[in-house]
Protein backbone atom coordinates (compact mmCIF):
# COMPACT_ATOMS: atom_id res chain seq x y z
CA UNK A 1 0.00 0.00 0.00
CA UNK A 2 2.92 2.34 0.93
CA UNK A 3 4.78 1.53 -2.39
CA UNK A 4 1.49 1.78 -4.07
CA UNK A 5 0.52 5.23 -2.53
CA UNK A 6 4.16 6.42 -3.33
CA UNK A 7 3.53 5.57 -7.02
CA UNK A 8 0.00 7.33 -6.92
CA UNK A 9 1.16 10.51 -5.53
CA UNK A 10 4.29 10.52 -8.47
CA UNK A 11 1.75 9.95 -10.96
CA UNK A 12 -0.54 12.96 -9.75
CA UNK A 13 2.44 15.23 -9.09
CA UNK A 14 3.72 14.59 -12.70
CA UNK A 15 -0.05 14.97 -14.30
CA UNK A 16 -0.32 18.50 -12.03
CA UNK A 17 3.08 19.35 -13.62
CA UNK A 18 2.18 18.52 -17.35
CA UNK A 19 -1.85 19.40 -17.54
CA UNK A 20 -1.09 22.56 -14.75
CA UNK A 21 2.31 23.69 -14.78
CA UNK A 22 3.61 23.45 -18.13
CA UNK A 23 0.33 23.01 -19.61
CA UNK A 24 0.74 26.54 -21.60
CA UNK A 25 4.24 25.76 -23.03
CA UNK A 26 3.44 22.27 -23.88
CA UNK A 27 0.36 23.87 -25.99
CA UNK A 28 2.43 26.59 -27.14
CA UNK A 29 4.62 24.15 -28.86
CA UNK A 30 2.57 21.81 -30.17
CA UNK A 31 0.51 25.60 -31.85
CA UNK A 32 3.70 26.30 -33.30
CA UNK A 33 4.15 23.00 -35.01
CA UNK A 34 0.84 23.25 -36.24
CA UNK A 35 1.19 26.60 -37.74
CA UNK A 36 2.49 27.08 -40.78
CA UNK A 37 3.68 30.41 -42.43
CA UNK A 38 4.46 31.30 -45.96
CA UNK A 39 5.70 34.65 -47.89
CA UNK A 40 3.07 36.02 -50.53
CA UNK A 41 5.01 36.77 -53.41
CA UNK A 42 4.03 40.30 -55.43
CA UNK A 43 4.10 41.15 -58.74
CA UNK A 44 7.06 42.67 -60.22
CA UNK A 45 6.13 45.92 -61.99
CA UNK A 46 6.22 45.96 -65.83
CA UNK A 47 8.27 48.54 -67.71
CA UNK A 48 6.74 49.72 -71.28
CA UNK A 49 7.91 52.32 -73.93
CA UNK A 50 6.31 55.19 -74.25
CA UNK A 51 3.70 53.69 -76.45
CA UNK A 52 2.76 50.96 -74.72
CA UNK A 53 5.32 48.33 -75.78
CA UNK A 54 6.38 46.18 -73.55
CA UNK A 55 10.06 46.22 -72.30
CA UNK A 56 9.94 43.71 -69.16
CA UNK A 57 7.31 41.69 -67.72
CA UNK A 58 6.64 39.45 -65.32
CA UNK A 59 5.18 36.16 -66.15
CA UNK A 60 3.66 33.08 -63.87
CA UNK A 61 6.40 30.29 -62.94
CA UNK A 62 7.12 28.08 -60.06
CA UNK A 63 9.95 26.36 -58.63
CA UNK A 64 9.46 22.54 -58.73
CA UNK A 65 10.95 20.83 -55.32
CA UNK A 66 10.75 17.11 -54.26
CA UNK A 67 10.03 15.97 -50.48
CA UNK A 68 12.78 12.62 -50.48
CA UNK A 69 11.28 11.70 -47.46
CA UNK A 70 7.94 11.32 -48.40
CA UNK A 71 8.82 9.74 -51.72
CA UNK A 72 10.53 7.22 -49.77
CA UNK A 73 7.53 5.99 -48.80
CA UNK A 74 4.85 7.33 -51.26
CA UNK A 75 3.15 9.69 -49.19
CA UNK A 76 2.06 6.96 -46.61
CA UNK A 77 2.37 8.71 -43.26
CA UNK A 78 4.96 7.91 -41.25
CA UNK A 79 3.16 7.03 -38.09
CA UNK A 80 1.53 4.26 -39.82
CA UNK A 81 2.78 0.57 -40.56
CA UNK A 82 2.84 -0.09 -44.32
CA UNK A 83 1.47 -2.82 -46.25
CA UNK A 84 3.58 -5.04 -47.88
CA UNK A 85 1.78 -3.48 -51.47
CA UNK A 86 2.39 -0.19 -49.69
CA UNK A 87 6.23 -1.21 -49.70
CA UNK A 88 6.71 -2.19 -53.32
CA UNK A 89 4.76 1.15 -54.58
CA UNK A 90 7.41 2.99 -52.02
CA UNK A 91 10.13 1.55 -53.29
CA UNK A 92 9.30 2.14 -57.03
CA UNK A 93 8.49 5.84 -56.35
CA UNK A 94 12.07 7.21 -56.43
CA UNK A 95 12.62 5.83 -59.94
CA UNK A 96 9.13 6.45 -60.63
CA UNK A 97 9.13 10.59 -60.02
CA UNK A 98 12.47 10.91 -61.63
CA UNK A 99 11.16 9.45 -65.05
CA UNK A 100 8.34 12.00 -64.95
CA UNK A 101 10.51 14.91 -64.07
CA UNK A 102 12.73 13.67 -67.01
CA UNK A 103 9.52 13.78 -69.55
CA UNK A 104 8.68 17.26 -68.58
CA UNK A 105 11.76 18.87 -67.83
CA UNK A 106 14.46 17.18 -70.26
CA UNK A 107 17.34 15.05 -69.41
CA UNK A 108 17.36 11.58 -67.91
CA UNK A 109 15.83 9.88 -65.31
CA UNK A 110 19.44 9.81 -63.76
CA UNK A 111 19.65 13.34 -63.40
CA UNK A 112 16.71 13.66 -61.28
CA UNK A 113 17.51 10.60 -58.87
CA UNK A 114 20.02 12.32 -56.65
CA UNK A 115 17.35 15.01 -55.90
CA UNK A 116 14.21 12.44 -55.01
CA UNK A 117 16.82 10.99 -53.10
CA UNK A 118 18.90 13.31 -50.94
CA UNK A 119 19.52 12.96 -47.71
CA UNK A 120 20.82 15.54 -44.76
CA UNK A 121 24.31 15.69 -42.95
CA UNK A 122 23.18 13.47 -40.21
CA UNK A 123 22.05 10.62 -42.95
CA UNK A 124 18.12 11.19 -42.53
CA UNK A 125 16.10 11.87 -45.75
CA UNK A 126 15.66 15.61 -46.38
CA UNK A 127 12.35 17.20 -46.52
CA UNK A 128 12.87 19.92 -49.14
CA UNK A 129 15.30 19.56 -52.51
CA UNK A 130 15.08 21.99 -55.29
CA UNK A 131 14.52 20.68 -58.87
CA UNK A 132 14.09 23.43 -61.12
CA UNK A 133 13.67 26.85 -60.65
CA UNK A 134 11.12 29.35 -63.30
CA UNK A 135 8.76 26.61 -64.54
CA UNK A 136 6.11 27.43 -66.67
CA UNK A 137 2.96 26.64 -64.66
CA UNK A 138 1.55 24.54 -67.59
CA UNK A 139 4.34 22.10 -67.30
CA UNK A 140 3.92 21.83 -63.64
CA UNK A 141 0.48 20.86 -64.24
CA UNK A 142 1.35 18.35 -66.71
CA UNK A 143 4.05 17.26 -64.07
CA UNK A 144 1.27 16.72 -61.65
CA UNK A 145 -1.19 15.11 -63.68
CA UNK A 146 1.53 12.10 -64.66
CA UNK A 147 1.72 12.40 -60.43
CA UNK A 148 -1.95 12.05 -59.83
CA UNK A 149 -2.23 8.61 -62.95
CA UNK A 150 0.14 6.86 -61.24
CA UNK A 151 -0.65 7.62 -57.15
CA UNK A 152 2.67 8.99 -56.60
CA UNK A 153 3.79 11.77 -54.48
CA UNK A 154 6.44 14.01 -52.88
CA UNK A 155 6.56 16.60 -55.67
CA UNK A 156 6.01 19.97 -54.66
CA UNK A 157 5.79 24.04 -56.00
CA UNK A 158 6.00 27.31 -54.86
CA UNK A 159 5.66 30.81 -56.56
CA UNK A 160 8.79 31.85 -58.71
CA UNK A 161 7.87 34.04 -61.74
CA UNK A 162 9.96 34.42 -64.75
CA UNK A 163 10.75 38.29 -65.42
CA UNK A 164 10.93 38.51 -69.42
CA UNK A 165 12.21 40.86 -71.45
CA UNK A 166 9.84 40.77 -74.98
CA UNK A 167 12.21 43.23 -77.11
CA UNK A 168 15.38 41.43 -75.98
CA UNK A 169 18.57 43.85 -77.25
CA UNK A 170 16.20 46.78 -77.69
CA UNK A 171 17.21 49.43 -74.84
CA UNK A 172 18.22 46.58 -73.20
CA UNK A 173 21.41 48.75 -71.25
CA UNK A 174 18.91 50.70 -70.10
CA UNK A 175 16.02 48.86 -68.99
CA UNK A 176 19.00 46.29 -67.39
CA UNK A 177 17.92 42.56 -66.43
CA UNK A 178 17.05 41.40 -62.74
CA UNK A 179 19.32 38.15 -61.57
CA UNK A 180 18.62 34.58 -60.50
CA UNK A 181 17.05 35.45 -57.32
CA UNK A 182 14.37 38.32 -59.32
CA UNK A 183 15.93 41.29 -57.99
CA UNK A 184 17.27 43.96 -60.31
CA UNK A 185 20.95 44.05 -61.44
CA UNK A 186 21.07 46.53 -63.75
CA UNK A 187 19.98 49.16 -65.51
CA UNK A 188 16.32 50.66 -64.46
CA UNK A 189 15.75 47.05 -63.34
CA UNK A 190 18.43 48.24 -60.97
CA UNK A 191 17.78 51.97 -59.97
CA UNK A 192 14.15 51.38 -59.16
CA UNK A 193 14.54 48.14 -57.54
CA UNK A 194 12.04 49.14 -54.34
CA UNK A 195 9.51 50.33 -56.13
CA UNK A 196 9.56 47.56 -58.97
CA UNK A 197 9.49 44.53 -56.68
CA UNK A 198 6.38 45.96 -54.69
CA UNK A 199 6.04 44.26 -50.97
CA UNK A 200 5.77 40.89 -50.03
CA UNK A 201 2.47 39.50 -48.12
CA UNK A 202 2.68 36.92 -45.68
CA UNK A 203 0.11 33.88 -45.05
CA UNK A 204 -0.57 31.65 -41.70
CA UNK A 205 -2.79 28.95 -40.88
CA UNK A 206 -2.95 25.78 -38.36
CA UNK A 207 -2.66 22.59 -39.99
CA UNK A 208 -2.57 18.93 -39.01
CA UNK A 209 -1.16 15.85 -40.80
CA UNK A 210 -4.52 15.72 -43.19
CA UNK A 211 -4.43 19.01 -44.21
CA UNK A 212 -5.66 22.59 -43.26
CA UNK A 213 -7.60 22.63 -39.76
CA UNK A 214 -10.59 24.03 -40.72
CA UNK A 215 -11.78 26.31 -37.71
CA UNK A 216 -7.74 26.93 -37.02
CA UNK A 217 -6.35 30.18 -37.13
CA UNK A 218 -5.73 31.79 -40.04
CA UNK A 219 -3.90 34.99 -40.78
CA UNK A 220 -3.49 37.05 -44.30
CA UNK A 221 -1.26 39.75 -45.24
CA UNK A 222 -1.54 40.80 -48.78
CA UNK A 223 1.41 41.32 -50.85
CA UNK A 224 1.21 44.56 -52.58
CA UNK A 225 2.04 44.00 -56.09
CA UNK A 226 4.83 46.49 -57.50
CA UNK A 227 5.35 49.86 -59.75
CA UNK A 228 4.92 49.44 -63.04
CA UNK A 229 6.17 52.26 -65.40
CA UNK A 230 5.70 53.84 -68.77
CA UNK A 231 9.20 55.15 -70.36
CA UNK A 232 9.74 58.17 -72.52
CA UNK A 233 12.15 55.65 -74.71
CA UNK A 234 9.96 54.74 -78.51
CA UNK A 235 11.25 51.14 -78.68
CA UNK A 236 10.60 51.54 -82.68
CA UNK A 237 12.77 54.88 -82.47
CA UNK A 238 15.65 52.61 -80.06
CA UNK A 239 15.27 50.09 -82.80
CA UNK A 240 16.53 51.78 -85.62
CA UNK A 241 18.92 54.14 -83.01
CA UNK A 242 20.72 50.33 -82.54
CA UNK A 243 20.72 49.01 -86.29
CA UNK A 244 22.81 52.74 -87.05
CA UNK A 245 24.94 52.95 -84.53
CA UNK A 246 26.07 49.22 -85.49
CA UNK A 247 26.36 50.06 -88.91
CA UNK A 248 28.07 53.27 -88.44
CA UNK A 249 30.72 51.21 -85.66
CA UNK A 250 31.16 48.69 -88.15
CA UNK A 251 31.61 51.10 -91.47
CA UNK A 252 33.99 52.50 -89.02
CA UNK A 253 35.43 49.34 -87.18
CA UNK A 254 35.46 51.32 -83.99
CA UNK A 255 35.31 49.79 -80.58
CA UNK A 256 31.97 51.06 -79.42
CA UNK A 257 29.46 53.99 -79.98
CA UNK A 258 26.51 55.34 -78.49
CA UNK A 259 23.71 57.48 -79.25
CA UNK A 260 20.93 59.92 -77.63
CA UNK A 261 17.76 60.77 -79.23
CA UNK A 262 15.91 63.75 -77.20
CA UNK A 263 12.67 66.11 -77.17
CA UNK A 264 14.45 69.29 -76.74
CA UNK A 265 10.99 70.96 -74.86
CA UNK A 266 11.04 68.95 -72.51
CA UNK A 267 14.24 66.53 -72.05
CA UNK A 268 12.93 63.46 -72.96
CA UNK A 269 15.22 60.72 -73.88
CA UNK A 270 13.72 59.20 -77.19
CA UNK A 271 16.25 56.64 -77.73
CA UNK A 272 19.05 55.67 -75.75
CA UNK A 273 21.44 53.15 -77.52
CA UNK A 274 24.73 51.72 -76.83
CA UNK A 275 27.08 49.12 -78.63
CA UNK A 276 28.64 46.48 -78.34
CA UNK A 277 25.20 45.48 -76.48
CA UNK A 278 23.04 41.97 -74.93
CA UNK A 279 19.96 40.28 -74.79
CA UNK A 280 18.31 40.87 -70.99
CA UNK A 281 17.01 37.85 -71.70
CA UNK A 282 20.23 36.08 -71.82
CA UNK A 283 22.07 38.40 -69.33
CA UNK A 284 24.32 35.75 -67.98
CA UNK A 285 25.93 35.64 -71.23
CA UNK A 286 27.23 39.22 -71.47
CA UNK A 287 30.30 40.54 -70.19
CA UNK A 288 30.71 44.12 -68.62
CA UNK A 289 31.98 45.46 -71.71
CA UNK A 290 28.51 44.85 -73.47
CA UNK A 291 25.81 45.91 -69.84
CA UNK A 292 27.55 48.94 -69.99
CA UNK A 293 25.10 52.10 -70.77
CA UNK A 294 27.87 54.50 -72.40
CA UNK A 295 25.81 57.10 -73.06
CA UNK A 296 25.75 57.81 -68.83
CA UNK A 297 28.88 55.96 -67.80
CA UNK A 298 31.36 56.63 -70.17
CA UNK A 299 33.10 60.74 -69.84
CA UNK A 300 35.33 61.49 -72.55
CA UNK A 301 36.41 64.92 -73.85
CA UNK A 302 33.81 66.00 -76.71
CA UNK A 303 35.65 67.94 -78.89
CA UNK A 304 33.99 70.28 -81.20
CA UNK A 305 30.87 69.58 -80.22
CA UNK A 306 31.99 71.91 -77.20
CA UNK A 307 32.13 74.66 -79.30
CA UNK A 308 28.11 75.17 -79.82
CA UNK A 309 28.46 75.42 -75.71
CA UNK A 310 31.02 78.26 -76.12
CA UNK A 311 29.57 80.42 -78.38
CA UNK A 312 26.21 79.68 -76.65
CA UNK A 313 28.20 81.56 -73.61
CA UNK A 314 29.64 84.26 -75.77
CA UNK A 315 26.44 85.27 -77.37
CA UNK A 316 24.80 85.22 -73.99
CA UNK A 317 26.96 87.60 -72.88
CA UNK A 318 26.79 89.75 -75.44
CA UNK A 319 30.17 89.66 -76.74
CA UNK A 320 29.47 87.75 -80.13
CA UNK A 321 26.69 87.91 -82.72
CA UNK A 322 26.87 85.28 -85.85
CA UNK A 323 28.01 88.66 -87.67
CA UNK A 324 31.06 89.14 -84.80
CA UNK A 325 34.64 89.35 -87.00
CA UNK A 326 37.53 87.51 -86.16
CA UNK A 327 40.95 87.23 -87.91
CA UNK A 328 42.70 83.62 -87.68
CA UNK A 329 46.18 83.39 -87.91
CA UNK A 330 47.59 79.45 -88.94
CA UNK A 331 48.61 79.27 -85.13
CA UNK A 332 47.92 80.69 -82.14
CA UNK A 333 50.46 80.56 -79.23
CA UNK A 334 48.29 79.20 -75.73
CA UNK A 335 50.96 77.81 -72.75
CA UNK A 336 54.13 77.73 -74.15
CA UNK A 337 52.45 75.64 -77.08
CA UNK A 338 50.76 76.30 -80.29
CA UNK A 339 46.98 75.87 -81.31
CA UNK A 340 46.36 74.41 -84.98
CA UNK A 341 43.48 73.86 -87.10
CA UNK A 342 42.36 70.40 -88.62
CA UNK A 343 43.41 71.86 -91.83
CA UNK A 344 46.88 74.31 -91.96
CA UNK A 345 45.73 77.35 -93.67
CA UNK A 346 47.31 80.97 -93.76
CA UNK A 347 45.45 83.97 -92.09
CA UNK A 348 41.78 83.61 -92.31
CA UNK A 349 39.27 86.90 -92.12
CA UNK A 350 35.59 84.39 -90.81
CA UNK A 351 32.70 85.34 -89.01
CA UNK A 352 31.91 83.79 -85.59
CA UNK A 353 29.54 81.72 -88.09
CA UNK A 354 32.51 81.04 -90.21
CA UNK A 355 34.56 79.52 -86.82
CA UNK A 356 31.70 77.48 -86.19
CA UNK A 357 31.31 75.67 -89.82
CA UNK A 358 35.04 75.44 -90.44
CA UNK A 359 35.26 74.39 -86.64
CA UNK A 360 38.64 76.67 -86.04
CA UNK A 361 40.05 76.07 -82.77
CA UNK A 362 42.28 79.26 -83.31
CA UNK A 363 39.14 81.12 -84.10
CA UNK A 364 36.91 80.23 -80.63
CA UNK A 365 39.89 79.82 -78.15
CA UNK A 366 40.69 83.71 -80.07
CA UNK A 367 36.84 84.56 -79.16
CA UNK A 368 36.73 82.57 -75.66
CA UNK A 369 39.57 84.97 -74.23
CA UNK A 370 36.61 87.60 -74.14
CA UNK A 371 35.27 86.01 -71.42
CA UNK A 372 36.44 85.67 -67.87
CA UNK A 373 37.17 82.14 -66.73
CA UNK A 374 34.79 82.46 -63.47
CA UNK A 375 32.11 83.41 -66.18
CA UNK A 376 32.77 80.65 -68.61
CA UNK A 377 32.94 77.83 -65.61
CA UNK A 378 29.75 79.28 -64.42
CA UNK A 379 28.00 78.40 -67.77
CA UNK A 380 29.25 75.05 -68.14
CA UNK A 381 28.05 74.74 -64.68
CA UNK A 382 24.57 75.89 -65.95
CA UNK A 383 24.48 73.86 -68.78
CA UNK A 384 24.95 71.13 -66.21
CA UNK A 385 28.52 70.01 -66.90
CA UNK A 386 30.42 68.28 -64.00
CA UNK A 387 27.36 66.88 -62.90
CA UNK A 388 25.12 63.64 -62.78
CA UNK A 389 21.97 64.77 -65.05
CA UNK A 390 20.18 62.30 -62.22
CA UNK A 391 18.52 60.41 -64.82
CA UNK A 392 17.63 57.69 -62.63
CA UNK A 393 20.06 55.36 -63.90
CA UNK A 394 22.78 53.52 -62.29
CA UNK A 395 26.30 54.45 -62.61
CA UNK A 396 26.19 57.68 -64.02
CA UNK A 397 29.61 59.43 -64.76
CA UNK A 398 29.87 63.01 -63.24
CA UNK A 399 32.65 64.28 -65.91
CA UNK A 400 34.72 66.78 -65.10
CA UNK A 401 35.15 70.77 -65.83
CA UNK A 402 38.39 73.11 -64.82
CA UNK A 403 38.43 75.55 -61.76
CA UNK A 404 37.86 78.98 -61.96
CA UNK A 405 41.40 79.04 -61.61
CA UNK A 406 42.78 76.98 -64.56
CA UNK A 407 45.71 78.41 -66.52
CA UNK A 408 45.06 80.71 -70.01
CA UNK A 409 45.66 77.97 -72.03
CA UNK A 410 42.87 75.16 -70.07
CA UNK A 411 40.69 77.94 -70.85
CA UNK A 412 41.87 77.84 -74.97
CA UNK A 413 41.63 74.04 -74.60
CA UNK A 414 38.01 73.74 -73.26
CA UNK A 415 36.30 76.25 -75.72
CA UNK A 416 36.99 74.08 -78.28
CA UNK A 417 36.54 70.68 -76.37
CA UNK A 418 39.71 69.53 -74.66
CA UNK A 419 40.52 69.84 -70.67
CA UNK A 420 37.21 68.69 -69.56
CA UNK A 421 35.13 65.49 -70.20
CA UNK A 422 31.45 64.96 -70.39
CA UNK A 423 28.89 61.67 -71.00
CA UNK A 424 27.35 61.86 -73.89
CA UNK A 425 23.66 62.66 -71.77
CA UNK A 426 25.47 66.02 -70.57
CA UNK A 427 26.20 66.87 -74.05
CA UNK A 428 22.91 66.34 -75.49
CA UNK A 429 20.72 68.20 -72.91
CA UNK A 430 23.40 71.10 -73.01
CA UNK A 431 22.81 71.52 -76.56
CA UNK A 432 18.89 70.52 -76.03
CA UNK A 433 18.66 73.80 -73.79
CA UNK A 434 20.87 76.21 -75.66
CA UNK A 435 18.48 75.43 -79.10
CA UNK A 436 15.39 75.28 -77.65
CA UNK A 437 15.47 78.90 -76.29
CA UNK A 438 17.36 79.28 -73.76
CA UNK A 439 15.86 76.51 -71.32
CA UNK A 440 17.55 73.51 -69.54
CA UNK A 441 15.61 70.16 -68.72
CA UNK A 442 17.18 67.84 -66.68
CA UNK A 443 16.87 64.82 -68.95
CA UNK A 444 14.28 62.10 -68.26
CA UNK A 445 13.11 58.47 -69.00
CA UNK A 446 10.73 58.09 -66.99
CA UNK A 447 6.96 59.29 -68.64
CA UNK A 448 4.67 58.15 -65.92
CA UNK A 449 4.07 55.52 -63.52
CA UNK A 450 1.11 53.34 -61.78
CA UNK A 451 1.52 51.61 -58.17
CA UNK A 452 0.61 48.22 -56.98
CA UNK A 453 -2.78 49.97 -56.31
CA UNK A 454 -3.61 51.05 -59.86
CA UNK A 455 -2.79 54.56 -58.83
CA UNK A 456 -0.77 56.98 -60.27
CA UNK A 457 2.77 57.18 -58.54
CA UNK A 458 4.99 60.08 -58.21
CA UNK A 459 7.98 60.11 -60.47
CA UNK A 460 11.10 62.10 -60.12
CA UNK A 461 10.97 65.80 -60.84
CA UNK A 462 12.86 67.44 -63.92
CA UNK A 463 15.09 70.74 -63.25
CA UNK A 464 13.96 73.32 -65.08
CA UNK A 465 16.34 76.42 -65.36
CA UNK A 466 16.99 79.12 -68.22
CA UNK A 467 20.87 78.92 -69.39
CA UNK A 468 21.05 81.72 -72.10
CA UNK A 469 18.71 84.05 -73.30
CA UNK A 470 16.31 83.87 -76.37
CA UNK A 471 17.80 85.82 -78.80
CA UNK A 472 21.43 84.28 -77.65
CA UNK A 473 19.84 80.82 -78.43
CA UNK A 474 18.28 81.77 -82.16
CA UNK A 475 22.26 82.76 -82.40
CA UNK A 476 23.19 79.72 -81.92
CA UNK A 477 20.90 78.16 -84.36
CA UNK A 478 21.83 80.63 -87.00
CA UNK A 479 25.23 79.28 -86.81
CA UNK A 480 24.51 75.68 -86.49
CA UNK A 481 22.28 75.79 -89.65
CA UNK A 482 25.30 76.76 -91.49
CA UNK A 483 27.04 74.07 -90.38
CA UNK A 484 24.53 72.18 -92.72
CA UNK A 485 23.18 74.63 -95.26
CA UNK A 486 26.73 74.70 -96.58
CA UNK A 487 27.85 71.38 -97.01
CA UNK A 488 26.30 69.43 -99.94
CA UNK A 489 24.76 65.83 -98.64
CA UNK A 490 23.87 67.24 -94.86
CA UNK A 491 20.50 68.41 -95.25
CA UNK A 492 17.47 66.62 -94.53
CA UNK A 493 14.72 66.50 -97.12
CA UNK A 494 11.78 68.74 -95.98
CA UNK A 495 13.03 70.32 -93.51
CA UNK A 496 16.19 72.61 -92.40
CA UNK A 497 18.43 71.69 -89.85
CA UNK A 498 21.36 72.80 -87.69
CA UNK A 499 24.52 70.50 -86.54
CA UNK A 500 28.47 70.29 -85.30
CA UNK A 501 31.23 67.83 -85.73
CA UNK A 502 33.12 66.82 -83.45
CA UNK A 503 36.55 65.24 -83.54
CA UNK A 504 38.36 64.74 -80.57
CA UNK A 505 41.54 63.01 -79.70
CA UNK A 506 40.87 60.10 -76.86
CA UNK A 507 42.63 60.07 -73.59
CA UNK A 508 43.55 56.40 -72.94
CA UNK A 509 43.59 55.70 -69.46
CA UNK A 510 46.62 53.21 -69.38
CA UNK A 511 49.29 55.93 -70.81
CA UNK A 512 47.56 58.57 -69.83
CA UNK A 513 48.07 59.94 -73.68
CA UNK A 514 46.19 61.01 -76.40
CA UNK A 515 45.53 57.78 -78.02
CA UNK A 516 43.18 57.54 -80.89
CA UNK A 517 40.01 59.60 -81.27
CA UNK A 518 36.33 60.45 -80.48
CA UNK A 519 34.18 61.36 -83.42
CA UNK A 520 30.58 62.62 -83.01
CA UNK A 521 27.37 64.55 -84.68
CA UNK A 522 24.93 66.36 -83.23
CA UNK A 523 21.58 67.46 -85.05
CA UNK A 524 19.22 69.47 -84.50
CA UNK A 525 15.64 70.05 -85.95
CA UNK A 526 13.55 71.87 -87.34
CA UNK A 527 16.23 74.75 -87.09
CA UNK A 528 13.03 77.68 -87.11
CA UNK A 529 11.42 76.12 -83.44
CA UNK A 530 13.64 73.36 -82.69
CA UNK A 531 12.29 69.57 -81.20
CA UNK A 532 13.93 66.84 -81.93
CA UNK A 533 17.99 66.68 -81.27
CA UNK A 534 20.64 63.32 -82.31
CA UNK A 535 23.89 62.93 -81.01
CA UNK A 536 25.98 60.22 -82.24
CA UNK A 537 29.36 59.60 -80.88
CA UNK A 538 31.75 56.56 -82.19
CA UNK A 539 34.42 55.47 -80.13
CA UNK A 540 37.87 54.69 -81.76
CA UNK A 541 37.49 54.69 -85.15
CA UNK A 542 39.99 53.37 -87.24
CA UNK A 543 38.67 53.83 -91.08
CA UNK A 544 38.30 57.56 -91.18
CA UNK A 545 38.33 59.70 -87.72
CA UNK A 546 36.57 62.74 -88.47
CA UNK A 547 32.86 63.44 -87.45
CA UNK A 548 31.51 64.25 -90.63
CA UNK A 549 32.43 61.02 -91.97
CA UNK A 550 32.30 58.74 -89.01
CA UNK A 551 28.96 59.78 -87.03
CA UNK A 552 27.13 62.31 -89.54
CA UNK A 553 25.79 59.69 -91.42
CA UNK A 554 23.84 57.57 -88.71
CA UNK A 555 22.76 60.95 -87.51
CA UNK A 556 21.06 62.49 -90.64
CA UNK A 557 19.34 58.70 -91.08
CA UNK A 558 17.71 58.88 -87.50
CA UNK A 559 16.87 62.34 -88.14
CA UNK A 560 15.61 61.34 -91.02
CA UNK A 561 13.02 59.18 -89.85
CA UNK A 562 12.23 60.95 -86.29
CA UNK A 563 10.90 64.21 -87.82
CA UNK A 564 7.55 62.78 -89.51
CA UNK A 565 7.36 60.24 -87.14
CA UNK A 566 6.61 62.41 -84.29
CA UNK A 567 4.61 64.80 -86.21
CA UNK A 568 6.76 67.90 -86.73
CA UNK A 569 5.70 69.73 -89.70
CA UNK A 570 8.05 70.42 -92.47
CA UNK A 571 9.86 73.78 -92.61
CA UNK A 572 8.37 76.54 -95.32
CA UNK A 573 11.28 78.42 -95.85
CA UNK A 574 14.72 77.48 -97.00
CA UNK A 575 18.08 78.13 -94.80
CA UNK A 576 19.24 81.67 -95.30
CA UNK A 577 22.50 82.23 -96.90
CA UNK A 578 24.75 83.85 -94.49
CA UNK A 579 28.43 85.26 -94.65
CA UNK A 580 31.13 82.96 -93.18
CA UNK A 581 34.05 85.18 -93.96
CA UNK A 582 34.14 88.93 -94.78
CA UNK A 583 36.60 90.98 -96.75
CA UNK A 584 39.53 93.42 -94.42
Amino acid sequence: MAAFLVVAIGLASRALQLQAIEAPAYAASAAARMKYTYDLEPNRGQITDRNGTVMAQTQPAVLVFVDPRMISRNGVDERVTMSRTQQEKAAAAPKAVAKILAKHLGGRPEDYRKAVTATESNGTLSRYVVVRRHVNSYTFDLIKQDLEKGDWYGVFSSNDPIRTYPSGKVASNVVGFVNSEGKGASGFEYAHEKALAGVAGKESYEASTWGRIPLGSNTLVPAVNGTSYTLTIDAQMQLMAQQALETAVKNAKAKSGEVVMMDVTNGEVLAMASTPTFDSNEAGKATEDQTRNRAIQDAYEPGSVQKVLTMAALADRGLITPDSRVVVPPALSSGGGKITDAESHGTQYLTARGVLVHSSNIGVALLARKLDKESFVSYLKSFGLGTATGIGLPGEAHGQIPKPDMPDYTRDQVAFGQGLAVTAIQEAAAVAGVVNGGVYHSPTIIKSAVDGHGESAEIPETTTRRVISQQASDQVRDMMENVVSTVKGRPIPDYRMGAKTGTAQRVDPECHCYRGYVSSFIAVAPIEKPRILTYVVINQPTKGHLGTEVAQPAARQLMSVALPRYGVQPSTDKAPKEPLEYQP
